[in-house]
C-alpha cells in the first residue's frame, strides 16, 4: 500500500543556519506563527540552550515590535527580511523590561536566541539566516 506525505512532513522546521562572516551556525528553533503562540513568545521560559531559539513568523513583512513582559532570561532578537537577510540586531534584551524594542524597518522573521550569543559567534546585520520557512533573494 502506498501512503501519501505531506510534502511539509519532509521539512524541518527546527533546523536554522545563520551565514556569517564567521562560519555557519546551526540553532535548534521552535516556529510561532499565530497571533496567540507570538504573544506567548519565550514568556516565562527559565533557560535555553547556547544553540536553542525561537522563530517568529509574521507571515509578511512589516514594522514590528517586542518586549520581555515575563520573559525570565536575556535575549537577543535577529530581525530578519523575507529574503532571509539580517536587518538588525538587539544584543541582551533586559528580563522583565517593558520597554519597545522595535524593528529597523519592515521584518518577516524575528529569531529570539539566548542573550550575547550574537555577539559571541560574531552574527551581524547583512547576515543570511536558512531555514526551510525562508525564502532566499535570487
Amino acid at each position: 500500500m502506498l501512503v501519501s506525505m505531506p510534502l511539509a512532513a519532509c521539512s524541518d522546521d527546527s533546523r536554522l543556519v545563520i551565514h556569517s562572516e564567521g562560519g555557519e551556525h546551526a540553532f535548534t528553533v521552535e516556529v510561532v506563527d499565530t497571533a496567540e503562540s507570538r504573544a506567548q513568545g519565550l514568556m516565562y521560559v527559565q533557560e535555553l540552550a547556547p544553540d536553542a531559539g525561537m522563530l517568529f513568523d509574521f507571515k509578511e513583512e512589516r514594522p514590528v515590535s517586542f518586549w520581555m513582559r515575563n520573559t525570565f532570561i536575556p535575549l537577543d532578537m535577529l530581525f530578519i527580511g523575507s529574503d532571509g537577510m539580517v536587518r538588525n540586531i538587539h544584543v541582551n534584551a533586559r528580563p522583565h523590561d517593558e520597554t519597545s524594542i522595535p524593528s529597523d524597518g519592515p521584518v518577516q522573521y524575528v529569531l529570539e536566541i539566548p542573550g550575547g550569543r550574537s555577539v559571541e559567534l560574531g552574527i551581524a546585520a547583512g547576515d543570511r539566516v536558512e531555514h526551510d520557512r525562508i525564502r532566499p533573494a535570487q
